[in-house]
């Protein structure tokens, strides 16, 4: 979304990745990273690796502090799959409840890594960046490639959900044109909001987290008040075993911290990246496990179990209980409506990043790299129109199969991101680069990115066969574009 500057073209320079020179060292430069205009000469060939990068100092439009930049990891986390998770779990126990204490565990270690990633090179692009930085530009094109499938895929699925919650506060009546209408008005004001400038993201996102989370956390706390151990199934409810019972609820619970990379992806964007990076991703994984845990458990002790597995509500049965009455669908209606809206701004941002950097890399068309008022308008409005495509394919007659299909594509495409990442992070380490490297944290950081990698070696296992299979065939359709770019980079 900003530009990215990093060292000018070297005359001569190896294939394959190279290791740039510390932050302000000479090697570092200042001149904006992509394709240059000067022709090819004998002695001054295209380089083919990648362009080692540097700081990023914000053009146009204004940066986002540490609030803004919690605010929109916590907010791209938690959208509207919080409203199922309690019932979702329900079948297999309190078991339950210490898989998401692992999964938080592993989400913590990323957030970390990313901070690191990030304080090493605070480029816009995040995991993009760092896969092309260290093992070269074909693995930077597939994590910016699989990152932009997830954003605008994901960001149609929002849209279609939130028809639903809408539907409970203003009946459609099922009316196909009303629905395509409302999903379509749901994706294009968060992008409209994006199109306004980075001033207006970060006041929607910090708006609308606040907003959500409120209620959230109001039915999170008072729910403890109403705790009654009564409600609470059995341990192993499955009865597949402890372990059985705890890997089932990991299954699901895996891509409940998808956004963690939210702040580094917008690192160009963020107020000293360096340090407020690594916080933001803490801070906002550390807020969304809060909400996600005490939200769970105070519906687990305020729900009776059995109603609880079959609830297609939760958080509203929890608020009849607490308080009495019927006004517990309309409220969370309210609440999921808010909180899938921000989600949206948030994910809108990030669909037009991963592109943004990969064009001022020369990998992706020079559309992309093109900017106003600090934003990339040209990926914006390109990642809507195709959610917006994919949104009324799914309200056509007789598409919502492909609409399916492309949602379950995404838990494999969103995978391979943090697997690029977290293998650049220990890439560094075992190379033992002096710039890259703490060697006094060294052992740390090593624990650190082991975990991160085996955490995003259980979201590539979990996302199931048949989305690793049509997800593999799918990002490798990719590689066409990665060679019409690389093509004309060496014309």
């Amino acid at each position: 979304m900003q530009t990215s500057p990093a060292a000018p073209r070297q005359a001569t320079r190896p294939n394959g990745p190279e290791t740039p020179g510390p932050v302000g060292s000479p090697s570092d430069g200042s001149a904006p990273i992509g394709p240059t205009s000067t022709d090819p000469t004998p002695t001054d060939p295209r380089p083919i690796g990648p362009t080692p990068a540097g700081p990023t100092p914000q053009k146009t439009g204004r940066r986002f502090g540490l609030a803004t930049a919690t605010a929109l990891v916590m907010g791209n986390i938690i959208g509207g799959g919080i409203f199922m998770i309690p019932a979702a779990v329900a079948p297999f126990g309190t078991v339950s409840l210490l898989a998401f204490a692992v999964l938080t565990v592993g989400a913590i270690a990323l957030a970390l890594v990313f901070g690191q990633l990030a304080r090493r090179n605070p480029r816009t692009g995040g995991p993009y960046v760092y896969a092309r930085e260290a093992f070269g530009d074909f693995a930077g094109f597939l994590s910016a490639w699989s990152y932009w499938i997830t954003t605008w895929v994901s960001n149609a699925a929002l849209a279609v959900a939130a028809v639903g919650y809408l539907d409970v506060l203003l009946p459609l009546h099922h009316s196909v044109p009303l629905e395509i209408t409302a999903a379509l008005a749901i994706q294009w004001l968060p992008a409209l909001a994006n199109l306004a400038g980075t001033r207006f993201v970060g006041s929607v996102q910090l708006v609308s987290t606040v907003l959500k989370f409120v209620p959230l956390l109001l039915v999170s706390v008072g729910g403890l008040f109403f705790f009654d151990p009564k409600n609470l199934g059995a341990f192993d409810a499955s009865g597949q075993g402890w372990a059985g019972g705890m890997t089932a609820a990991a299954a699901i619970l895996l891509f409940s911290y998808l956004g963690v990379e939210s702040a580094a992806m917008s690192a160009g964007q963020v107020r000293d990246p360096e340090r407020n990076v690594g916080r933001a991703s803490v801070l906002g994984t550390t807020g969304a496990a809060v909400v996600y845990l005490l939200g769970t458990v105070a519906v687990f002790g305020t729900v009776a179990h059995q109603q609880l597995v079959h609830s297609t509500a939760p958080f509203s049965d929890a608020v009849d209980a607490m308080f009495g009455g019927g006004w517990g669908g309309t409220a969370i209606a309210v609440a999921a409506l808010v909180s899938m809206t921000g989600a949206l701004n948030g994910w809108t941002l990030l669909s037009a990043q991963a592109p943004y950097a990969a064009a001022k890399d020369g990998l992706f068309p020079a559309a992309f790299g093109k900017e106003r008022r600090g934003v990339p308008t040209f990926g914006v409005l390109v990642s809507v129109a195709l959610a917006s495509a994919l949104t009324v394919l799914n309200f056509a007659s007789g598409a919502k199969g492909a609409f399916d299909m492309l949602v379950l594509i995404t838990t494999f495409t969103a995978t391979v991101p943090y697997l690029l990442s977290t293998a650049a992070q220990l890439y560094w380490l075992v190379r033992g680069a002096g710039e890259k490297v703490d060697r006094g944290r060294l052992v740390r950081d090593a624990v650190l990115g082991l975990g991160a990698f085996a955490f995003s070696l259980w979201l590539l296992a979990g996302a199931g066969y048949a989305a690793v299979y049509q997800g593999v065939l799918f990002l490798f359709a990719g590689i066409l574009v990665y060679v019409w770019m690389a093509a004309r980079r060496r014309d």
